[in-house]
């Protein structure tokens, strides 16, 4: 996809910083993709729903329309603080993108899974493509998640996005564009997230490195 510039930080913990070489840090025992397909993109939408965690704050539901989908690959952990972390890591980066198609800066799904830094440079990231009328298509994969705690209780949690795949589309003349081929289409997502009295990871610091993954 052709993106607009991402505002970056380099504010990580140590243990962000280990999680890079670390071994056995991988999100995934379980490694059967999770592919998340909406109903279709006149009717995608963020609405409030129940969560499957029990006693936990309702969270909205992500819904991706048919023109663009994320396929999740081996977001599955043993371990059920860690398995939240991928939950709501998930879930954050589907609202970011929902965001973009509904041409919604304002998201209020983008701003329940991101606090402080993030929340900013997920906004500014958004209003690039509103800014230029663009909309995405095709599809994200999204793959080798690598999860864990700090010490203080705070997550980490790198994943890989593939969008060799996913396009930008001009709403009004439909021209699409793709990454350009002298360019690596996988990026590196690394955040931190803190959870908050509610019991949600919020993430709290992004910052994305391209060609930090294989593809």
């Amino acid at each position: 996809m052709n993106r607009p510039i991402r505002l970056l930080t380099a504010t990580f913990t140590a243990s962000a910083a280990l999680l890079l070489t670390a071994c056995g840090s991988g999100g995934g025992d379980e490694g059967s993709p999770d592919k998340i397909k909406g109903a279709g993109h006149k009717d995608s939408k963020a609405s409030a729903s129940a969560s499957k965690q029990p006693g936990a704050e309702k969270r909205p539901e992500v819904e991706l329309p048919d023109s663009f989908r994320a396929d999740f690959a081996g977001w599955r952990n043993s371990d059920p603080k860690k398995q939240a972390i991928l939950d709501d890591g998930k879930e954050r980066l589907k609202a970011e993108y929902l965001a973009i198609i509904d041409s919604d800066v304002q998201s209020k799904a983008v701003s329940f899974y991101n606090s402080q830094q993030a929340l900013t440079s997920s906004k500014t990231y958004i209003k690039g493509y509103v800014d230029n009328n663009h909309d995405l298509i095709g599809k994200a994969r999204v793959f080798d998640p690598r999860v864990s705690i700090s010490d203080t209780g705070g997550g980490v949690l790198f994943y890989c996005v593939d969008e060799s795949k996913g396009y930008t589309l001009d709403r009004k003349t439909k021209e699409k564009t793709g990454t350009p081929e002298d360019v690596n289409p996988v990026l590196q997502y690394r955040t931190t997230l803190k959870k908050t009295p509610e019991g949600v990871w919020s993430t709290v610091s992004l910052e994305t490195v391209r060609g930090g993954c294989d593809k």
